[in-house]
């Protein structure tokens, strides 16, 4: 590390044209090569996923993305059938029937068919087929139709539309607007902490160039594998967190040796060489909880968790050798001017703890029992929602009520059922004659289930070996019920179905597609929190060789997950505060919502307890006086640590801004967790229980320390050595008035 960081020092200009020129050469194949992100959510084996597969290969002009045109008549100007409303409809439709981009557009006038036109007769709607698919669409093609339609509303006629592509028109505001409300609050807290607008821009330039090509280089990635579409989005999220603390950590260190007299080079290196390698060290951490999603073997997250890791270590290669480069440029004024003046009249002065921390260690010290108790009644107290999670995918009935998606959402939901919006479609596998007869009658069965409002005639097409039954539900696509209705389907109705037969009859459709997406992430679920979960203890058991600390950190993760989810099942799936907030209507919880909050909560919550634990091991190490170890570890790193936390909070809050409902989860369950992290649990609860603990918490079995290789995650301090330290001891009850000399 001290040679790395000397050469780039030496060199910046060099280190800081290599940066911009991979920025530029990542950022340019990008653009030439085009994004190529997925939303698909199948996966292969699964019901839904063969429904999906046969519907696609027999009935493919079913198996396309089409947006819905909706009307509605108020009582007050007559129903969608009155003269004046099919006149205006009519000429509408036919005018965006012509548009380029539109293949065909199905309506309810001029045919026989009244299936669209609700049973008041006062909404409908039309089907519009575009060329190609949704993902690939313009916004401003699909603008044109929206405004083409709406061009024939009139006082009392309300037209709406639809579907994936009109979901394309909504945008919550310019593009990267939550980005750069994040970076300028993260900016303001830099200036309260460093006092000087140099030393501010550091860790804000080092993240953008780190994130910004991670960005570009995840555009890339989707040529190569399986990328989510959010993947983009949530790296950035992601990495604008940890790549701007990371920066704070060094950035905050090489102004400590500035200010004890270190020439800037000197203070530079020194910086890296200790914080920079805890800097790795927490990185590494983050990245291996990411990459801890690739044993859950689904592509649609291999991608996300690839991205995400990818990010991160970007943001921490930019760090270690970017950093120091400008830090080398920027010279004294990394100090405030006031900082500097008095460093020139007064000189050196030694590194003091500022008076509020020094209090608040000393008082967690006096009372660790009360204060521990009121951690974790907060953290149980807002873990309580998480017991009601429910897993599934939002859709356009979650956007906010202003949108015409929610608008024609609910406009079909009132005049055709709540059900309407999310049909479950049954793909029947014929091998013959007896085959088509039993799936025939499967309509008869069907009309008669509980929780189904209509049932389509079969539709015996796909070359005569494939049929298809449209069922609509009673209920919402979101609603618990309809999740049942799927079951019963499949546990019951379908197997009587088929019985005596070669029948295979497989649901699809968008709650059954939802409900075995989830049902595969809650089932590797256990075994993905196994692992992250024994990495990060594997790592702190390495870096302080104690059994009490890994142990606490675990359960410290795990808490900060569950209080986390609870304040995002709350605000999203019982909308307390969602529709003020613009994140629409109350729905369930994305299903990779869990796996990856917990490998970036994992990874985030392990830097704190790094930065946290690390000072007091250190000074552990020199007195073997536990109480003393953590006073002064707090003492020393809570300031650092709040600031970084204020600064991921408001990178991560930035993303309700979105204008994504997906993102919005993750910026407000991240921000929560953050939260809860810094200010309950490191800097409360942590050191409350080592305080109760005592000499316990630095207890390694003989066998343990004798086999276990030696790493450091911090160079020692060249101001102090530490004392060598002994061999294994037993569990203390309190060394805390016998430190060693």
């Amino acid at each position: 590390m001290a040679a790395l960081a000397r050469w780039c020092i030496r060199r910046s200009a060099v280190v800081i044209v290599l940066w911009l020129g991979l920025f530029a050469g990542v950022a340019a194949a990008a653009a030439v090569a085009g994004s190529a992100y997925s939303n698909d959510y199948d996966i292969p084996g699964t019901g839904s996923s063969t429904a999906s597969r046969l519907l696609e290969q027999r009935f493919p002009d079913r198996a396309g993305d089409t947006d819905t045109i909706v009307w509605h008549t108020a009582d007050r100007a007559g129903t969608v059938r009155s003269a004046d409303v099919e006149r205006r409809m009519t000429a509408a439709l036919r005018r965006v029937a012509e548009l380029p981009g539109v293949v065909s557009v199905t309506g309810p006038y001029g045919t026989d068919d009244t299936s669209r036109v609700s049973a008041d007769q006062h909404t409908a709607y039309a089907t519009v087929v575009f060329r190609e698919p949704a993902a690939d669409l313009g916004k401003d093609e699909v603008n044109r139709v929206l405004d083409t339609a709406r061009s024939a509303a009139a006082p009392g006629l309300e037209i709406e539309m639809g579907g994936v592509g009109a979901g394309l028109t909504e945008t919550a505001g310019p593009a990267h607007l939550s980005e750069a409300i994040g970076v300028a609050v993260a900016a303001v807290v830099l200036f309260l902490a460093f006092g000087s607008l140099a030393a501010t821009l550091l860790p804000i330039a080092t993240a953008l160039i780190g994130v910004g090509t991670a960005y570009a280089a995840i555009g890339l990635l989707g040529h190569a594998m399986t990328v989510a579409d959010f993947a983009p989005m949530l790296g950035m999220l992601i990495g604008l967190g940890v790549g701007i603390d990371y920066a704070l950590f060094i950035v905050t260190r090489h102004r400590r040796g500035l200010r004890q007299g270190l020439p800037v080079a000197e203070a530079a290196q020194r910086a890296v060489t200790t914080s920079g390698r805890a800097v790795i060290f927490a990185g590494a951490t983050v990245c291996l909880a990411l990459l801890g999603m690739l044993v859950l073997r689904l592509s649609f997250l291999n991608g996300v968790a690839v991205a995400a890791a990818l990010t991160v270590a970007l943001t921490v290669a930019a760090s270690i050798t970017l950093l120091p480069a400008l830090l080398g440029l920027l010279g004294m004024r990394a100090l405030s001017r006031r900082e500097r003046r008095r460093l020139a009249e007064h000189g050196p002065r030694p590194a003091t703890v500022p008076g509020l921390a020094t209090r608040w260690a000393s008082f967690v010290e006096r009372y660790p029992k009360v204060l521990g108790a009121v951690a974790v009644a907060v953290m149980l107290t807002l873990a309580l929602p998480t017991l009601s999670l429910r897993l599934g995918t939002s859709d356009q009935g979650n956007n906010p009520e202003t949108s015409t998606t929610r608008q024609a959402y609910d406009l079909l939901a009132e005049g055709f059922g709540p059900g309407f919006n999310g049909p479950l479609t049954l793909i029947g596998s014929i091998g013959g004659a007896e085959d088509r007869i039993a799936f025939t009658r499967l309509t008869t069965t069907l009309r008669t289930t509980e929780g189904v409002a209509s049932v389509s005639a079969a539709d015996l097409g796909g070359g005569g070996d494939t049929g298809v039954i449209t069922v609509v539900p009673t209920t919402a696509p979101q609603s618990p019920d309809t999740s049942r209705l799927v079951e019963r389907l499949r546990a019951e109705v379908l197997p009587k179905a088929e019985e005596g037969t070669s029948l295979r009859v497989y649901v699809g459709g968008l709650t059954a597609g939802y409900d075995d997406f989830a049902a595969v992430i809650v089932s590797k679920l256990p075994l993905f929190v196994g692992v992250v979960v024994a990495l990060g203890c594997v790592l702190l058991l390495l870096a302080f060789r104690s059994i009490g600390i890994p142990v606490k950190a675990a359960v410290m993760n795990v808490a900060a997950v569950a209080s986390s989810f609870g304040v995002v099942v709350a605000v999203f799936q019982w909308g307390w505060g969602s529709e003020p907030l613009g994140l629409g209507r109350a729905g369930p919880i994305e299903p990779f919502l869990p796996v990856i909050m917990v490998s970036v909560l994992f990874g985030l919550s392990m830097d704190y307890q790094v930065f946290l634990v690390s000072r007091m091991y250190e000074e552990w190490q020199h007195t073997r006086d536990n109480r003393l170890a953590v006073r002064v570890g707090l003492a020393e790193t809570s300031r650092v640590i709040n600031s970084a936390a204020l600064i991921m909070i408001a990178v991560f809050s930035a993303f309700v801004l979105s204008g994504d409902r997906t993102i919005a989860m993750f910026g407000i369950g991240l921000a929560a967790a953050v939260a809860l992290d810094a200010f309950v649990l490191r800097t409360l609860l942590v050191p409350a229980l080592m305080h109760l603990l005592g000499g316990a918490n630095w207890w390694l079995p003989g066998w343990l320390e004798r086999t276990l290789p030696r790493i450091s995650i911090e160079a020692p301090d060249p101001e102090r050595s530490p004392l060598p330290v002994p061999g294994p001891r037993a569990p203390e009850a309190d060394t805390a008035r016998t430190p060693v000399p």
